[in-house]
């Protein structure tokens, strides 16, 4: 059973008693519509205040031996967490006094050297995120790097990479293809070619794999293909002859949140074994066993009923446990698509996004973000700027590639190719290191940016989708 041990703080004059672990760690949370939803959230400012400063006297041995949740999630966590290094490093020090650690100079380079990402929990991740602001989340996440391989290589420093999402409204193969030669020509794609489908069917799902993939092969870019379908329907799909690059999935931070996107563990683990499998009997070259892709977000717990009391920002780390247990190629936190219920406005969504990623790099995962918001939130493509050039100074590891920010299928707003190549050249910033090479050869890039020269890449691309291309692709 979980212990319980309350806490207290005296803050102007007034004692704030929260019961246990789990209703200190909500209470401390920043202003989330999703928390006030669940009834968990700090009912003033001046509560959020006394549970931040009882949070940060909070011993994180405390905090390892106090599951919120008994589940698979937390079993998970728990076989996973490397308590020899916690108890070496760690287990003396309070959540204030990691906060203070992990924004130390020397820390990044401990971190990796020593390999410190799996000594933390998730709920460590959490808590010390609930007592930083942005900047601080900025300053931390920066330095902490996670490098993955799959085509290509991800995640080193001075990399913003990017996935194209060449959504269609009816997944027609060539508007499919017309969209994600777009992308390529500005520069984005390093991460992934990834569409989220209309039809989940396995038959339409194998026949965009297969255009993608014969796209990838006939421009020989060096990237990865995946068709966000479920995961079953991708499997099934690769057992019928088609090319599967990465295996998505979305998951969440209990066992009945990922019950309600229809996912095991057990069955997470399966998928990751028929894939690499499956790598293997290919007669192409890949340089890494990082097969994973997993999509999460703040929300989606409570969505589904499954939060157990629990505040949004420590489910999203439990996520995050979840997703550093399959060694994923990336991993993508869909910061505002979940919808205003959760996260209300602007000002909900970018600390959303900056906890996110912050808490993934700690927990040492190839973090990347869809910077988006839906058309009901109190957002706007300014606000949606703000985040996109935080998270690329905090070392976010990609973004998305959306024609004009405007999915036409999901029927949301994220960033474009536009975007992309204008905050690269803002900061000084590349794509992955194969991707850069391949852009150079076709003609594409030079010098450090994006040069938008007829290379040879436009002759080729014509030849990829010839076959009942649209008019436009074949001017």
């Amino acid at each position: 059973m979980t212990p319980t041990v309350s806490y207290r703080c005296t803050l102007r004059g007034e004692t704030h008693t929260f019961a246990d672990l789990r209703e200190l760690l909500a209470k401390a949370n920043e202003v989330k519509s999703g928390d006030a939803l669940a009834g968990i959230a700090a009912d003033t400012a001046t509560e959020r205040v006394a549970a931040k400063l009882a949070l940060a006297d909070v011993p994180l041995r405390e905090i390892a031996d106090t599951p919120l949740i008994e589940d698979d999630v937390t079993a998970l966590i728990e076989e996973t967490h490397d308590r020899a290094t916690f108890d070496r490093e760690f287990a003396s020090l309070t959540v204030g006094e990691l906060r203070e650690l992990v924004l130390s100079r020397a820390f990044a380079g401990r971190w990796s050297d020593e390999g410190l990402a799996r000594a933390l929990t998730p709920e460590m991740a959490a808590a010390v995120a609930k007592l930083m602001g942005n900047k601080d989340l900025v300053v931390a996440a920066a330095p902490l790097r996670t490098v993955t391989r799959l085509r290509n290589t991800m995640g080193q420093p001075g990399v913003l990479a990017c996935r194209v999402q060449p959504n269609h409204p009816s997944d027609a193969v060539e508007g499919v293809l017309l969209s994600a030669v777009d992308g390529l020509l500005y520069g984005c794609g390093d991460a992934m070619l990834g569409l989220n489908p209309v039809d989940d069917g396995v038959d339409s799902v194998a026949s965009v794999l297969g255009g993608l993939q014969d796209l990838i092969r006939r421009l020989g870019v060096p990237t990865q293909s995946c068709v966000l379908a479920h995961i079953t329907t991708q499997l099934e799909a690769m057992r019928r002859g088609a090319p599967v690059d990465l295996l998505f999935q979305s998951i969440a931070g209990t066992e009945g949140a990922n019950a309600s996107f229809g996912v095991t563990l057990e069955l997470l683990g399966e998928g990751r074994e028929a894939v690499i499998a499956h790598h293997a009997e290919r007669e192409e070259t890949f340089i890494g066993e990082q097969v994973m892709y997993f999509e999460t977000g703040q929300g989606s717990a409570l969505s589904a009923g499954a939060h157990h009391d629990v505040d949004q920002l420590t489910i999203e780390a439990r996520a995050h446990g979840v997703a550093r247990a399959f060694d994923p190629f990336l991993v993508n936190t869909v910061v505002g698509f979940i919808g205003p219920e959760y996260l209300a406005d602007a000002r909900q969504i970018n600390r959303a996004g900056l906890e996110d990623h912050f808490m993934g790099r700690l927990l040492g995962l190839p973090m990347g973000c869809d910077v988006c918001y839906t058309n009901h939130a109190d957002a706007d493509q300014n606000s949606n700027d703000d985040l996109l050039m935080l998270l690329a100074m905090a070392g976010c590891q990609y973004v998305m590639g959306i024609p004009g920010s405007d999915d036409v299928m999901l029927n949301y707003q994220s960033t474009s190719y536009h975007d992309v190549a204008a905050v690269r050249e803002l900061l000084g910033l590349r794509p992955a290191p194969e991707f850069e090479a391949w852009l150079a050869e076709m003609g594409l890039w030079q010098d450090g940016r994006l040069t938008r020269g007829d290379g040879p890449v436009l002759d080729a691309a014509a030849a990829a989708v010839a076959e009942g291309a649209p008019p436009e692709l074949a001017a």
